[in-house]
Order: structure tokens, then C-alpha cells, then sequence
């Protein structure tokens, strides 16, 4: 249900990303009435670490459905570990996590070595059929573990040369060319949308919905134990807020997507995936900016019911 006078309220969120250099795809919906509003809610973008939130939801239905065991063990050598700043990424020693560990790591501290590791029990094509067996119209496209992106970056280039690629993704997306690594066009990313995650983000949320209640209620707890706090969570935590989220971020990409529990009991479902111009890792204007833009719109919703 689209939310009345939307078009004022898109054109001062399209200001703030625009200002920051970034283009987007935001929605913003109230999980009871179904009122939204959004900025191109529909464009496709590559999904960089929230493609841990349906890896998280297909592994804990298996576990709910006695496939496999939260508890089983997995062993990691430092020597196949994906490249990463966080967590299981920067060990230098072999060791041996328990599943429901790695999921941890993997949605709290987005360690991207503890979500290719559960790519190994549950691969990208058990994580899509569990998404269509949701029956979510959007598209949530899961093709790849994360490790795929590293490894065509070495085949490409150097490490000295990591800047060069840099610009050079942020041109192709700009100028709407292939981009230079295969995982970040549409016919090979893990590809989604603002309204692809809100609705799955709904699924969660929804008693209603074909998801357990076992596994909804273990997705939000990661959700909640988010420690990457520095885009919306700005926006949406006070004493009268809960924010439960996952973000993701590779090169110029920067995403959060998440639900904010308001003291009152509303429930509203906030997707905000970006694309920056600016080929800078550290951006913390853009970072302000997204969440700047999802709140005008989130407002609006507040206020409409």
C-alpha cells in the first residue's frame, strides 16, 4: 500500500543520498498495515555480506527440520580462509567452531570465513530453494559463496592494484557497463532488492508466515546481536527503539537492512542498498546519509497509521 503524498517525501530522502553521492534502492514498510514508501524499491543490486541474512534462515530451517546439527563442528585452516577484517578471517592457526558459532560470527561480526564455511553444509542452491519455498514475488538471488568475489579479484589483480579496480567498478556501475568482476553483474552476482529483503525481513516478523516459529525467533536474536552500528542503527535505536539489522559492504556497495520494534508495537521493515560514485572505502558521510534518508521515509510511514 503505497504511502499518500510519497512523492515529497522520495524527493527529500533522493536529496539526502544524492548530496552524499550515492544511488539507491530504499523501502521502508509497516509490517501490520503494509503502508510503504520507497526510492526505486525494485532495482537489483549485488548483495556483498547480506547474503548472510537468507544463508542464516535456510541453515536454521534445516536445523529446525532435523537436516543438520547446530552443534556439529567444521575444521578451518587459516590457509583457505576468505579474506576479511573480522573474526575467523584474521586467525592464523587451525581451529574447529561448532555450526551455530559460525552463524554467529557470520551475522554479528560478518566474518566472512564463518559464512563460507556454512556455504560448505548449506550451498547457495539449498539457500534458494529455501527462499522459493517462502513464495517471495521479489527477487533474492543467491548464486555464489563469498569467496568467489576474492578469488576473481586474484585472478585479476594485484594487490598493489586495488585502488585502480576500485575506480574502475565505480565507473562501470555509473556509466551502467559490465562491471571488471563477474560477481558484481546481474547474470552472476548474489543479487537483491529493497523490496526482496523487506519481504523476506516480513517473513520473519510474520506468525503467518511459512517460516517457523523456532527458526523466526533464532534469526531475529543475530539480528539483534548486530554489532555494525555506524549506518542506520544511528537512526533507529533510542530507549523507545530496537534495531535488529545486517549490513553488508564491497567496494563502492554499502547496505543495511533491518527492523525497528517501537515501544508502541509498531513493526516497521527498513531495506536500504547503495551505490556510492566515490571510489573511497572510508565514506563516513555516505554512511550518515543512508541512514538520514531511511528515517525521512520511516517517518512518514510512522505517521501515516
Amino acid at each position: 500500500m503505497e504511502l499518500l503524498g510519497a512523492e515529497r517525501i522520495r524527493s527529500q530522502a533522493q536529496s539526502i543520498l544524492d548530496t552524499a553521492g550515492l544511488t539507491g534502492s530504499i523501502l521502508v514498510r509497516d509490517l501490520a498495515s503494509g503502508v510503504e514508501v520507497g526510492i526505486n524499491p525494485d532495482d537489483s543490486f549485488p548483495m556483498a555480506s547480506l547474503v548472510k541474512l537468507p544463508l542464516a534462515g535456510a541453515l536454521l530451517s534445516a536445523a529446525d527440520n532435523g537436516v543438520l546439527d547446530l552443534g556439529a563442528t567444521v575444521r578451518l585452516d587459516p590457509a583457505t580462509a576468505t579474506p576479511g577484517p573480522t573474526g575467523l578471517c584474521r586467525f592464523r592457526y587451525p581451529t574447529t567452531v561448532a555450526v551455530a558459532d559460525l552463524l554467529y560470527l557470520a551475522i554479528a561480526i560478518s566474518d566472512d570465513t564463518a559464512a563460507d564455511s556454512l556455504f560448505s553444509v548449506v550451498p547457495p542452491s539449498s539457500v534458494r530453494a529455501w527462499l522459493d519455498s517462502l513464495d517471495i514475488r521479489s527477487e533474492l538471488f543467491i548464486r555464489h559463496p563469498i569467496s568467489d568475489i576474492y578469488r576473481s579479484i586474484a585472478d585479476r589483480v594485484n594487490p598493489a592494484d586495488m585502488e585502480v579496480l576500485h575506480r574502475l567498478i565505480v565507473d562501470a556501475a555509473m556509466s551502467g557497463s559490465d562491471s571488471p568482476l563477474p560477481q558484481l553483474n546481474r547474470r552472476h552476482a548474489n543479487n537483491g532488492s529493497a523490496r526482496g529483503f523487506v519481504d523476506l525481513l516480513g517473513a520473519l516478523w510474520s506468525a503467518d508466515s511459512a517460516i517457523s516459529a523456532t527458526t523466526r525467533s533464532a534469526v531475529r536474536e543475530l539480528l539483534g546481536l548486530n554489532v555494525f552500528r555506524h549506518r542506520l542503527a544511528p537512526e533507529f535505536t533510542s530507549e523507545r527503539m530496537r534495531w535488529f539489522s545486517k549490513t553488508g559492504s564491497f567496494m563502492n556497495l554499502r547496505h543495511e537492512v533491518g527492523v525497528v520494534e517501537h515501544a508502541s508495537g509498531r513493526v516497521i521493515a527498513v531495506a536500504v542498498l547503495t551505490r556510492s560514485s566515490v571510489p573511497a572505502i572510508a565514506q563516513p558521510a555516505a554512511e550518515a546519509a543512508m541512514g538520514r534518508a531511511a528515517r525521512v521515509l520511516h517517518d512518514q510511514v510512522l505517521a501515516a497509521m
